[in-house]
This record gives structure tokens, C-alpha cells and sequence, in this order.
């Protein structure tokens, strides 16, 4: 784009020069409680972006759209009176910046300081009011010192089912600590990706593929981290309650933790028995046959010789499957007979046992028992191989039986015959229990969090493995001991065997004659995990967060602490639950004061290429907002992106559009400049101290009603609309009352903080535009106490008039009678009748 052609206005001046003086007073810097500029008589906002990670690309227009939300807000709480936290920091570990040193040689820290430096000017050239002094970055030792010590915390503790809160693993009074800690050790099945020598999660999995890269992705079971996050299953569900979230998002935290309520019953094997859970205990009587999930490890030893080529093979193709791909509907169901059978509990009945893929071994027990007359996926199964079914519910009225998965009336099950389903449901279970064959039980699709990454890029684990009579025993490090720091490599490369990169620092790994380092590293999730609480209190040496100053920023009567979080809905699942997981973990250890870390929740929209499909490099559509502020300015960029719409949804790119806004300021800029016979601006004579009209102060007093109502509901599109309507009548106007310019430059400056800058300057007001109340306005001034009449004659518009809204009918015939027009229209001629409509019209009859 050229930014040869001649600017509407300075914005190229105007821009540097601000952002040069709100860098150098640190005007956006917001004190802490124990600093000396700190006012304690201000309430406190905290309103936060999620922290990007800075990749090689650089910010596209996309990225700022949330973050220009958010300076609206801080903006405009700081004229509200308000202490306000509004910081930014990058999220830097992650895999891109380890895949381009695989590639180049090039250290990943360098990598990432570059990064960091282009994102930074890039906002920087946007305008946000961000608190740099505050700035954090996840892969600084300073920052990672904590992130390693909150995990030292986890490690150290158990959850107490009796009080429902995390403690202090010393309270525990059992013999095995390490069968309880939040932070444990285990042999899982993993996404193993072999090119990118890393474990994935389930979401980064896409079609068997890596999501980055697209290499191959298979199963194998390994020796990972976890972290016990199941046992907050129901404490995350709950405490959803509380919080100002989008409702569609907080129904994709609940389905995820899916939580469910039914029974656990066991099924005889010989002298083995497998349990397996369901929410409809009343259809026992129609369970035909049993499914295992291949990796289930009873099935080596119940599946019979012939069957074993079979089972072994099926087993091979399952690994290769991501639990995405196993899982979904649409697929054509498989899966092998093992050759044994199990006893119903209820029927004794033998009914032969399966695997198949579609059952995950992560989910209840990892086997089901599949009643094919009332669940789809069990009938599909049942009829592809050719097994019974039996139907045990009837549907109301006149509903097709087999397939049906509702409620209705249990039949063919002598127990609960003729019982509504409910019903039904809890004599069963009872009767399960009264046996000891089965239990009442809730259960949930989360499963523990796979905490381990084979990586270089990350924070390494603060644990030692030492050895032992009975093998290795992991043992946490002394806090005194972190920060924890990668060492430095020349090889990035995985290894190829499982083994991560840091087995190859072979000097770093010795930590003593008996003991040896942890080599796998911390996912990218760690560090975004409380970031939020860091930014509260960056400088400190001494704790992860000061106590009063936590106290401060997270405080207020409402379960979370930060007050508004903007990002976008790709983290409406994992990030949120990881991040509430840790905070509630630290809540109940007593190092923060607040249950919940994020009280309101926004998502803005993705903004799509020109051509209306989602931006990328493959599609060449990708914008770049450095292009877009050469041309326009960072003003024009960031009232655009508040223009396009609702905030929430998703829109398309428009470069006229953009044009347009650069328009509207140009206007606001021409309303009180004007050019001089030399082509420099100058202060237009036509700005006056002037009283106000009735018409200019209605204008005003509704505009600053319409924008501060706007901004509280973040309806910026329609607070610039009114913007521009308050423009429009002003610029026809002879004079221009300073005193209408001086409040609306003040609703300008949260969307166009450069250009209402400049202008309060030229204008001479007092002291700082930022340091300004917000302006209010008087609902007398908003009464409609007059109404446009239109006068016709003989049914035709023929001229308006404005009248009182409590002119009489009399009153309103007069005063349309003596408007030139009507006198002139009506000279010589005979007026039969006048019909007048109060506060409408004036009909004149000839």
C-alpha cells in the first residue's frame, strides 16, 4: 500500500508524537498497593487480553481486534475514576520457535526475543495503553521460577475427598503418598508423534496427523506427568454458577468434564470380573454382549488362542487412531470377538465379549456394556456382526422401539417390569447394591491432565529421579533450587527413540552420583496457566504474587478476580479449565484469595479475509495492520476494527471500509482545524466560546448518554455511530462551541486516543485529555419537548415546522398559517377548512 498520496490529516505526526509521550511519562503505569503514586481510594479494574504467542509472522488484523476492546475499557475506567490493570506479556514456549531451530541451528530464546520485539512495536504502533512496566514472558527464568514452584505445590499435595479442597500432602494419612499427589507419575496411552519426537494432545491431533506439520500421529503408552484435574471435576462444573461467561461456553466446559450420574456394575469372568459404568442400569436385561477398548488389560488374559492373530492386529490399527477419529459417529463400526464370554448379574446370562474402537479405555472403565435395542452405536455393532437384540424399554405412544434411547416403561426385565425409566433406574441400582454387584456412581469424560511434553522449548520439571532398592523414586526439589533452567543444546532434534532432547545434556542430567534430572518439559499450558496473577505483581523476588497486592487486583465480592478477559473462543475449553484448575488448587493452599480467576468473559469474532474466508498465508488474504496504519493510521485501524459489528461476531476484512472511518476522522479533525494559505493546520476560527443551542446541546448530552451505555455493554460499532451523528450536526454549524468539542473529545479518546490528543492540545484545554473525568450528561436536556409538524395542503407536502409539544390546536394552526411558504401558496384564496393532528400534521383544504 503507498502512503504516498496526501494524508486527510497529520495522523503520520500526530501518532509517533503520543505514542513517544505516553512511553516516556509511563502514563498507563498503574501502582501497586505499596507504591507511592497508589490511591486507595479508587476502586480497582482489572481487564486483561489473552497473552499471544509471539510467532515469526507478526500481529495480522485479526489479533488486535480484542486487544483494541480492551483499551476502550481501560480507557474509559480511568476517566471513570478507576485504578486500572490492564498489562500484556507472550506466551513464548511452544513448539514453532523449537521446530525453526531444528531447522536453522538458531537457539529458540534468540528466536523468540526477536519475536517479542516486532509484536511489541507492532502494538506499541496500535496505541494500546498497556502498562509495559508490567510486561511478563513465560520463558524468562524470572517468570518460569514460579511457574516451576506453583508445580512444586501441586506435587506436594493431595485432594481431600472429605473436606473437597486440595491440602498439604503431609496431611495425608495413608501409606503411599504418591497414590494420592495432584501431580503423579503413570503409564498412559499417548498421541506419540515420531517427526516431532513429542507427545500431543488430543486436540492437536487432526485426521491422524500432527495439527502442526501434518506428520504422523500413533499410540503408545509412555511414562508421563499428570495432574489429577479429575478430582476437581465436580468443584469446575459448580462453580461455572457464579460467573459472568458466555453461556455457550460454559456449556463446553461442562460437556467436556461431562459429567453423569448412573451405576457401576461387575460382570463375572471366571474368577476375574469387569466393571463397567452406565447411566441406564435399567437396561441391563438388554446388554447382549460386552466391549472392551483394545488397550483394556484384561484383554490379554481372556482372549483365547484362535482369536489372538485377530485381537493383535486389531489392536496394531487402533494405535494409529487418535481418540477423535475412534469416536465419531459417522464412522463404520469394527472390532474383533476376543472368544470369552461374561455373566450378566442380572439374568446370569453368558454374553460374549468384544473390543472395539469406538470404546477408549480414558473413559468410566474402558468397557461397556452394549445394550444394541437402545443405543445407537451398540445397534449399528450389533447388526453389522450379527448379534442379539433385545428390546427392554417401551417408548410412549406409537415411537419405533428398537433404536429408541428416551424414557419410557421397562419391559423383559422381570425386576423392574412396568416401572417408569426413572424409576426403574433407582429400584435397579438399589438392588445392585443390596447384592454387592453394583453401586450407585457419577462419572466424568474428563480425564487427568497429560502434563508431560517431550520438547526442549519448555520449563523443565523441578524433580530429581533417585536411585532405590525397588528402582528409580521421583523426589521434588527444594524451592531454593529454582529456578530449574534448559540447558543449552547444539542438537534440538528429537531423539527418535521417546527419549526427549534434554536426555542429550548429558553433564546438565547428573545431578548428584544417585540421582538424576527429569528430562521431559512442561506444556505450553503451564505458563498461561497464571500469568494472569504474575501481571499483578511482575517485580517480585520474593513470592509469585505479593499477598496484599493479589488481594487488590483480584479482589471485589464476586467469586473471580480479574474483572473482564477478552481472547478468542479457540481457548473456550482447555486453557479456561487449566487455568481455573491450578487457580483453585493455590485457592485452597490458601495463596490466592479468590475461588475463580476470571469473572467476566468475552470472545470477539474472528475477522475473515476480504474474500470472507479465514485468513492464511495458503489463501494469500492475510492483512497487515503496519500496511493499514501507513495508510490510514493507527486511529482509522482501531476505530475500523470496532466498526464492523458486534464485537462477538464473526466479519469480513474491508479495506473501503476502513477508508470510511479514516473519513469520519478527517471530519472530526476539519470540524476544528483548518488549512492556512501555506498548507499547515491551524486552529479554525470557527471554534468559539460559544453557548450552545438547544439542538447542539440535546446532540451532546444524547451522545455521551449513547456512548458511555455503549461502552459499559461493549457496543462500540453503535457508540462510533453516534459519534459520527454528533459530527454531522456540528459541521454545518457557523461557530463551534468549545464547550461541546472539549466532552466530545473526551468520548473520542478511548477509540481515537492519538487524534482527541492532538486536538485537546490545539484546542488549549487543562492539562491531559487522559487525565479527564468522563463527562456526564442531564436527562432534562434528552425530553423531546418539541415535535416536527408537516403541513400540507389539499393532502400534499408542502413545507414542516417545529412546534412545543404542548402547543395548543390554535397555536398550531397560527403558526402554520404565517410560514412564508404557506402564505404565499395561500394569497387569494378562499382556506375552507384546516384539520390539524396534534404533534403530526396540518392539513389546509382550499
Amino acid at each position: 500500500m503507498s502512503s504516498e498520496r496526501r494524508k486527510p490529516y497529520p495522523f503520520d505526526q500526530i501518532e509517533p508524537k503520543w505514542q513517544a509521550i505516553w512511553d516516556e511519562r509511563q502514563i498507563f503505569h498503574a501502582p501497586n498497593p505499596s507504591e507511592k503514586n497508589f490511591d486507595a481510594a479508587k476502586p480497582k479494574f482489572y481487564v486483561l487480553d489473552m497473552f499471544p504467542y509471539p510467532s515469526g509472522a507478526g500481529l495480522h488484523v485479526g489479533h488486535p481486534e480484542g486487544y483494541t476492546a480492551t483499551d476502550i475499557i481501560a480507557r474509559y475506567k480511568r476517566m471513570r475514576g478507576f485504578n486500572v490493570l490492564h498489562p500484556m506479556g507472550w506466551d513464548a514456549f511452544g513448539l514453532p520457535a523449537e521446530q525453526y531451530a531444528i531447522k536453522s541451528g538458531q537457539h529458540p530464546a534468540v528466536t523468540t526475543r526477536e519475536n517479542v520485539t516486532k509484536f511489541k512495536s507492532q502494538l506499541k504502533g496500535i496505541g494500546f495503553s498497556y502498562d509495559w512496566q508490567r510486561e511478563i514472558n513465560t520463558t524468562d527464568p524470572r517468570y518460569f521460577k514460579w511457574t516451576q514452584w506453583i508445580f512444586l505445590q501441586i506435587y506436594n499435595s493431595w485432594f481431600n475427598p472429605k473436606t473437597n479442597k486440595a491440602e498439604p500432602i503431609k496431611t495425608y494419612r495413608g501409606k503411599n503418598p504418591d497414590e494420592v499427589r495432584l501431580a503423579y507419575v503413570a503409564d498412559v496411552l499417548v498421541n506419540w508423534c515420531p517427526e516431532l519426537g513429542t507427545v500431543l494432545a488430543n486436540e492437536e491431533v487432526v485426521d491422524g496427523k500432527s495439527e502442526v506439520g501434518g506428520f504422523p500421529v500413533v499410540r503408545r503408552p509412555m511414562r508421563q506427568w499428570m495432574l489429577r484435574i479429575t478430582a476437581y471435576a465436580e468443584r469446575l462444573i459448580d462453580e461455572l454458577e457464579g460467573l459472568d461467561w458466555p453461556q455457550g461456553i460454559k456449556s463446553l466446559q461442562r460437556n467436556w468434564i461431562g459429567r453423569s450420574e448412573g451405576a457401576e456394575v461387575d460382570f463375572k469372568i471366571d474368577d476375574k470380573k469387569i466393571r463397567v459404568f452406565t447411566t441406564r442400569p435399567d437396561t441391563l436385561y438388554g446388554a447382549t454382549y460386552m466391549v472392551l477398548a483394545p488397550e483394556h488389560s484384561l484383554v490379554d488374559l481372556i482372549v483365547t488362542e484362535e482369536q489372538w492373530p485377530a485381537v493383535r492386529d486389531y489392536r496394531e490399527k487402533t494405535a494409529r487412531k487418535s481418540d477423535l477419529e475412534r469416536t465419531e459417529l459417522a464412522k463404520e463400526k469394527t472390532g474383533v470377538f476376543t472368544g470369552a464370554y461374561a455373566i450378566n448379574p442380572v439374568n446370569d446370562e453368558k454374553i460374549p465379549i468384544w473390543i472395539a474402537d469406538y470404546v477408549l479405555l480414558g473413559y468410566g472403565t474402558g468397557a461397556i456394556m452394549a445394550v444394541p435395542a437402545h443405543d445407537e452405536r451398540d445397534l449399528e455393532f450389533a447388526r453389522k456382526f450379527n448379534l442379539p437384540i433385545r428390546q427392554v424399554v417401551q417408548p410412549p405412544g406409537d415411537e419405533e422401539p428398537i433404536g429408541f434411547v428416551g424414557d419410557g416403561i421397562a419391559i423383559n426385565s422381570p425386576i423392574i417390569d412396568g416401572l417408569p425409566s426413572r424409576e426403574a433406574i433407582r429400584k435397579i441400582t438399589a438392588w445392585l447394591e443390596e447384592r454387592g454387584l453394583g453401586k450407585r456412581a457419577i462419572n466424568y469424560k474428563l480425564r487427568d491432565w497429560l502434563f508431560s511434553r517431550q520438547r526442549y522449548w519448555g520449563e523443565p520439571f523441578p524433580i530429581v529421579w533417585e536411585s532405590g532398592p525397588d528402582g528409580p523414586k521421583h523426589r521434588a526439589l527444594d524451592e531454593s533450587e529454582l529456578p530449574v533452567v534448559p540447558p543449552a543444546l547444539e542438537d534440538y532434534k528429537p531423539t527418535g527413540t521417546g527419549e526427549p532432547p534434554l536426555a542429550k545434556a548429558k553433564d546438565w542430567i547428573r545431578y548428584s552420583k544417585k540421582a538424576v534430572r527429569e528430562t521431559n518439559v512442561m506444556p505450553q499450558w503451564a505458563g498461561s496457566c497464571w500469568y494472569y496473577l504474575r501481571f499483578c505483581d511482575p517485580q517480585n523476588d520474593q513470592r509469585f504474587v505479593g499477598e496484599k497486592t493479589e488481594k487488590y487486583w483480584m479482589g471485589g465480592d464476586k467469586p473471580g478476580g480479574v474483572d473482564l478477559y477478552v481472547g478468542g473462543t479457540e481457548h473456550a475449553v482447555l486453557h479456561l479449565l487449566y487455568a481455573r484448575f491450578w487457580h483453585k488448587v493455590l485457592f485452597d493452599l490458601g495463596y490466592v484469595s479468590k475461588p475463580e480467576p476470571f469473572q467476566r468473559l468475552v470472545n470477539q469474532g474472528i475477522i475473515l479475509g476480504e474474500d470472507n474466508q479465514k485468513m492464511s498465508k495458503s489463501r494469500g488474504n492475510i492483512v497487515n495492520p503496519d500496511d493499514v496504519i501507513d495508510q490510514y493510521g493507527a486511529d482509522a485501524f482501531r476505530c475500523y476494527e470496532m466498526f464492523m459489528g458486534p464485537l462477538e461476531q464473526m466479519k469480513p476484512w474491508s479495506m473501503r471500509g476502513v477508508e470510511g472511518i479514516a473519513r469520519f476522522l478527517a471530519r472530526v479533525w476539519r470540524l476544528m482545524m483548518s488549512e492556512n494559505q501555506a498548507g499547515q493546520w491551524e486552529l479554525s476560527p470557527a471554534v468559539q466560546d460559544v453557548d450552545l443551542t438547544k439542538a447542539q446541546r440535546k446532540i451532546l448530552h444524547a451522545t455521551t448518554k449513547k456512548v458511555t451505555d455503549d461502552i459499559e455493554s461493549l457496543s462500540f460499532n453503535t457508540a462510533i455511530s453516534q459519534m459520527m451523528i454528533f459530527v454531522n450536526a456540528f459541521t454545518t454549524a457557523q461557530k463551534i462551541p468549545i464547550s461541546a468539542m472539549q466532552p466530545f473529545l473526551v468520548l473520542l479518546n478511548p477509540f481515537a486516543p492519538h487524534l482527541s490528543s492532538e486536538l485537546w492540545e490545539k484546542l488549549k484545554l487543562p492539562g491531559q485529555i487522559t487525565e479527564q473525568p468522563w463527562p456526564g450528561f442531564d436527562e432534562r436536556f434528552l425530553v423531546e419537548d418539541e415535535v416536527e409538524i408537516v403541513i400540507q395542503m389539499n393532502g400534499k407536502v408542502r413545507d414542516r415546522m417545529r412546534m412545543s409539544i404542548q402547543a395548543s390546536e390554535e397555536e398550531i394552526k397560527n403558526a402554520a398559517l404565517a410560514l412564508p411558504k404557506i402564505q404565499e401558496l395561500t394569497a387569494g384564496k378562499q382556506i375552507r377548512k384546516i384539520v390539524v393532528i396534534p404533534k403530526k400534521l396540518v392539513n389546509i383544504v382550499l
